[in-house]
């Protein structure tokens, strides 16, 4: 295929390995031109716990990939959504004595800490930087400073980090395809991304997503990802509460809940289930102790996920914003408007449901994000050391 346009994606999940490949329509508009998903062997337990089996895996399938679309690839983009990132927020300062903020200033202060967080995570790889707050004479500013004058300066940046022998091994895997990673993007700051750039409005915000067995819940603020936070359950022990106190099987409370609606508070007390939706004609089973069985589990999750969180304790004063993403298996509608209720009610927050994004909208915010960078990533330079003879001049022409 003669399009050097083409660009090939890599999402790695705790599933799959899931490949794309896209490329730019004549209106810049990303089209994807071929998909594939396999299982993800070699990974477990937010580790490559096997590098010849991961190698293989990926390898053929690049190899696959390349022989259909008669086309070689020399760069891949990765985004991770299984490595459980390390965030490290921190400030650092600048006395100005009433001088301007300077590019040296703002250097200086994030090599120097990018220098502590390498030095206090010697075995973790700085993924993403962001400029999460500046402050100028104790004064928030809402964006970079340059040129302002004043006493005393203040940046805070936000570090996102992964294991240096995960990253390491992903680049080993790529360098044997013979593939240069261009770049590593979490997931989670897509799906950030992604909410920005459809809200305007709105730069801090909660995202909490659920799908049968994980969760999952993240923090956007100022438009830079603070924090990220996986927990192995989901809507699936809804379910087996029901199982459990009802005595009904999965499979028939599955059909239960695909079949009823309207499951909500101040339902008739009597009122029941339709006996044709489960085996046990002799059970008689009614609909509010459905409700109540949900609501109490629904709670529980909200509780352990942002509630009493401690990990969000000071981002819950910050922000009453969460957006929800909620897997499509769900089986009952009715549990949507209880997710919406415990969450807005228990503490204020304002909910907004997303749905699953597109995969060329999820590719064209990833492919910008690569090629034109994101407005609050930070980029360390290193500080070109003058020689004595330019120092001379340098002060003659100042």
């Amino acid at each position: 295929m003669e399009n050097n346009s083409l660009k090939i994606f890599l999402e790695i999940n705790r599933y799959n390995y899931i490949f794309f490949v896209g490329k730019k329509n004549e209106n810049e508009n990303f089209k994807i031109i071929y998909q594939s998903e396999i299982s993800s062997e070699g990974i477990e337990n937010n580790k490559i716990y096997d590098l010849e089996k991961t190698y293989n895996k990926i390898k053929k399938e690049v190899y696959i990939i390349e022989k259909k679309l008669n086309y070689v690839f020399k760069e891949i983009i990765l985004i991770l959504d299984y490595f459980n990132p390390t965030f490290i927020n921190l400030s650092g300062y600048k006395k100005l004595n009433g001088s301007q903020v300077s590019r040296e200033n703002i250097t200086y202060i994030l090599n120097t800490l990018k220098s502590c967080v390498e030095e206090v995570e010697p075995k973790k790889k700085v993924m993403h930087i962001f400029n999460s707050k500046f402050y100028l004479d104790d004064k928030k500013i809402e964006n970079l400073p340059l040129g302002l004058f004043g006493e005393f300066y203040s940046h805070e940046l936000s570090f996102i980090l992964t294991s240096t022998d995960d990253y390491d091994n992903l680049k080993n895997i790529f360098d044997k395809c013979r593939l240069k990673i261009k770049k590593i993007l979490i997931k989670s700051f897509v799906s950030g991304v992604n909410i920005s750039e459809n809200h305007k409005n709105i730069d801090t915000f909660f995202y909490f997503e659920i799908n049968d067995k994980h969760s999952k819940v993240f923090f956007f603020e100022n438009n830079s990802l603070q924090f990220e936070q996986n927990f192995s359950f989901g809507t699936d022990i809804i379910i087996q509460d029901i199982s459990k106190i009802t005595s009904l099987n999965l499979k028939d409370v599955k059909k239960i809940l695909e079949k009823i609606e309207n499951i909500k508070d101040g339902m008739p007390g009597e009122e029941l289930i339709d006996n044709d939706l489960y085996n046990n004609s002799l059970r008689k089973i009614k609909k509010k102790l459905i409700y109540e069985i949900a609501h109490a589990r629904i709670k529980e999750i909200a509780e352990i996920t942002l509630f009493k969180n401690i990990n969000l304790k000071y981002f819950n004063k910050i922000n009453k914003n969460i957006y929800f993403k909620i897997d499509d298996k769900l089986y009952s509608k009715s549990f949507l408007e209880l997710f919406k209720t415990i969450f807005s009610v228990e503490n204020n927050f304002n909910i907004i449901f997303v749905k699953n994004l597109s995969i060329e909208s999820y590719l064209s915010s990833v492919d910008r994000v690569v090629h034109y960078g994101w407005k609050k990533e930070a980029i360390p330079f290193s500080e070109v050391k003058k020689s004595i003879l330019a120092q001379f001049f340098g002060i003659l022409f100042k």
